[in-house]
């Protein structure tokens, strides 16, 4: 940028005096001949405009630096409006059947089609509980609970779901675990809504910089209905058709002396 100025300044001086010498008539040119002229020698030439110019001008180091800082700012936005282009291109992007399917294979789940009126899919509590993963993140679920997700691709609300890794299933006779998955354990959901988490406030400062940047991050979130786990024996809920009694407190017997 330094260097930048002082070569518009220099341009600008130039540009000034060339303007105010008088240009040269038709009858000072002379035709061109093959014999030199000795009349025409180095020494006999007149100073030109640009030896009074010859020194440039030298700025101090704070001037450099708030350029050179510019810059940096200036870089910087430009990644961030790259990184931008980039996530839209990714949404807009169009999938196969069978990329869609591999995709959500290696994030855990699998789209099976959308929920009908004439499914009963939702069941009484059962006492099983199993570890599923999804995505980067784990969570214990049981028949009936609802979880949050980071938003899943590929899937619109009504949609049936197979969870496909299943880290662990537990029961109250018997747990197994996988290594790292269960091959024959899945775990079925149903999804409720697609919403957005609360907002979240990115500061970044740079100090003696002038720079400061705010933005706001609301995080896409699918909620999930968990409706059964598959592959571990599922122990029978005795009922009797008597109905529980409440507990009655006995009245505390208070000594007394005679």
């Amino acid at each position: 940028m330094a260097h930048r100025r002082c070569l518009q300044s220099f341009v600008r001086h130039a540009t000034a005096l060339i303007s105010l010498k008088k240009p040269p008539t038709l009858s000072t040119f002379e035709p061109l001949t093959s014999t030199p002229n000795p009349a025409i020698t180095a020494p006999n030439l007149e100073p030109t405009w640009f030896t009074t110019w010859s020194h440039f001008r030298h700025f101090s180091s704070s001037k450099s630096d708030d350029s050179e800082n510019e810059e940096e700012v200036e870089e910087s936005s430009d990644g961030e409006a790259e990184d931008d282009d980039e996530a839209a291109a990714d949404l807009g992007r169009d999938y196969s059947p069978e990329e869609k399917e591999a995709e959500a294979a290696a994030i855990g789940y699998k789209v099976v089609g959308p929920l009908q009126r004439s499914d009963r899919v939702f069941k009484d509590y059962e006492p099983v509980f199993a570890v599923v993963q999804i995505g980067s993140h784990q969570f214990k679920v049981s028949n009936g609970d609802s979880i949050f997700t980071e938003r899943l691709k590929f899937c619109e609300v009504n949609d049936k779901l197979i969870l496909n890794k299943v880290l662990l299933l537990g029961s109250p006779t018997q747990t197994i675990i996988g290594r790292p998955i269960l091959p024959d354990a899945a775990v079925h959901a149903v999804v409720e809504e697609h919403a957005l988490d609360a907002k979240v406030i990115i500061f970044k400062k740079k100090r003696r910089k002038n720079y400061r940047r705010t933005k706001g991050h609301r995080q896409e979130l699918t909620k999930l209905r968990i409706t059964d786990i598959q592959g571990i024996e599922k122990p029978e809920i005795k009922t009797d058709g008597k109905p529980l009694k409440a507990a009655v407190k006995k009245p505390e017997k208070v000594a007394t002396t005679a």
